[in-house]
């Protein structure tokens, strides 16, 4: 989730519960038809929409970023608090005039909230047309001609196999410099708290010569930057039975061996030391010494692992099948500053007020954040998900009030932390990736260091796409500014 990470951890509480979203950008290649899309939630629901987008363009779509000259609008949507679904439910019916205007407009709702609630949809939303769960997006352009022709439809069928490893998606969310490619889909991990093993279904990993060759073919075209993606990254595994199983791809060569995470980040980084490797997101249990070695071993794989805690009290981290410890996850982050040093990035993800929780775990979650001392965090309160194991077993009983209470605890905390970390770096020598202009200056560029980190620096004679040597001058708590060395 490196690459759209906001300044949530000097927001208060209703913004830091916003849903990040983005947007179709123009293409025009001549197609007969306009397809827009609007993307929310993570980064796998935004390479799904990279995805949707290729397919419907095979099939006459060019995109546009204006919905009303759309003929076909798609919300790829996302479950993963209730303030996601009430977003998109508002979004639907501020479409319901364009609708009204456009009665052949199709409108199609995609991803994990349509995946959650299936042809329920339908009858809740009165102009939906199309319902498309995140494995059925093959099935799209019958499902928008049935549409056309005044039928409406639902596919929320979950494979076991569909990781869309042979489509060349549509790079509607890149800057020119980064992309994400998906190495694996799913979920198994089964947190009391989360919908996505029941949205997105059981982890299957893809091919990793696949992976190697888009991460190359990426390359080529002048991109500098990828991230790998996955529900759970620290979790793929390929081997040769799978190999066996692959019905789409053409293989470059046969996978003798089990093919693990930290092997696949060493086959991406030899492609170019000037490539950068990034990934997200990875699960305390699952992150192994192997892959903190590779880390260290590759200059090109960036400094920076998402570790999600979500609490710091043991009995509530139970609660949630986190399957670890408090202890757990302090050993891995330790094991991480070890290997990797104090200038890795670590970031984080916390819930605040989780069923049954006490002002004294709530502390504790506090002290966690003390010790380790997080670059940036995602920071929610818990919102009860219909399906889950924690609505089945355990009463909802925090008060907002408490909740919102709690998570403020939280930010303003991680505010602290994030500006101390980044004062940690004044007088660093860093290596920065522009990703283009300031939002403040047209003078000034803005780019990533290492370790996730937004620095600005002036422009000179750079520009988009360089890597630049900067010294760090000065910091707030949510960007670094640089002097140009080089």
């Amino acid at each position: 989730m490196e690459n759209i990470i906001k300044d949530i951890d000097i927001l208060p509480v209703e913004e830091a519960q916003a849903c990040e979203y983005k947007t179709t950008v123009d293409e025009n290649t001549g197609k007969t038809k306009k397809l827009y899309i609007e993307s929310y939630g993570c980064q796998m629901n935004f390479s799904d929409s990279e995805i949707v987008a290729s397919i419907m363009k095979d099939n006459g779509f060019d995109t546009t970023s204006n919905y009303e000259q759309a003929d076909v609008i798609f919300l790829n949507t996302c479950s993963i608090r209730e303030k996601a679904e009430q977003t998109v439910r508002k979004r639907l019916s501020q479409f319901n005039t364009i609708k009204k205007q456009n009665p052949s407009l199709t409108i199609g709702v995609l991803g994990c909230m349509a995946e959650r609630l299936k042809d329920k949809l339908l009858e809740e939303e009165k102009l939906v047309d199309v319902v498309v769960g995140p494995d059925a997006y093959r099935d799209l352009p019958n499902l928008v001609k049935d549409a056309e022709d005044g039928d409406k439809g639902v596919n929320t069928f979950l494979s076991r196999e569909e990781t869309y490893a042979d489509i060349a998606p549509v790079r509607l969310n890149s800057n020119g410099i980064s992309a994400f490619i998906s190495i694996m889909r799913g979920c198994d991990n089964m947190c009391s708290f989360c919908v996505v093993p029941f949205t997105r279904g059981r982890e299957r990993s893809r091919d990793p010569h696949s992976i190697v060759k888009e991460a190359q073919d990426l390359f080529d075209q002048g991109y500098k930057e990828v991230t790998l993606l996955g529900q759970n990254v620290d979790s793929y595994k390929w081997s040769p039975e799978e190999n066996n199983k692959a019905r789409l791809i053409k293989q470059e060569g046969d996978v003798s061996e089990v093919i693990t995470f930290a092997n696949l980040l060493e086959m991406v980084a030899l492609i170019s030391p000037q490539l950068r490797i990034r990934f997200s997101t990875s699960h305390p249990k699952d992150i192994t010494d192997e892959v903190l070695y590779t880390m260290k071993k590759y200059n090109n794989i960036c400094k920076y692992i998402h570790l999600p805690v979500q609490s710091g009290n043991t009995r509530v981290l139970d609660l949630m099948n986190r399957t670890y410890t408090r202890d757990w996850y302090l050993e891995r982050i330790s094991k991480i500053r070890e290997i990797l040093g104090e200038e890795c990035g670590i970031s984080s993800d916390m819930i605040s007020g989780f069923c049954t929780e006490t002002e004294e775990e709530h502390e504790e979650t506090l002290s966690l954040m003390d010790i380790v001392k997080f670059d940036f965090a995602y920071m929610f309160y818990y919102s009860e998900r219909p399906g889950t194991l924690a609505a089945k077993k355990y009463e909802d009983d925090i008060p907002l009030k408490v909740k919102k209470r709690r998570l403020q605890e939280i930010i303003d905390k991680q505010a602290v932390h994030s500006y101390a970390r980044n004062k940690q770096d004044l007088g660093q020598i860093q290596e920065v990736l522009v990703e283009g202009s300031s939002k403040r200056s047209e003078l000034q560029l803005k780019g990533r260091n290492s370790a996730n980190k937004v620095v600005i620096f002036d422009k000179g004679n750079h520009q988009k796409g360089d890597y630049v040597t900067v010294k760090i001058v000065d910091c707030t708590p949510a960007t670094l500014f640089g002097e140009v060395l080089s």
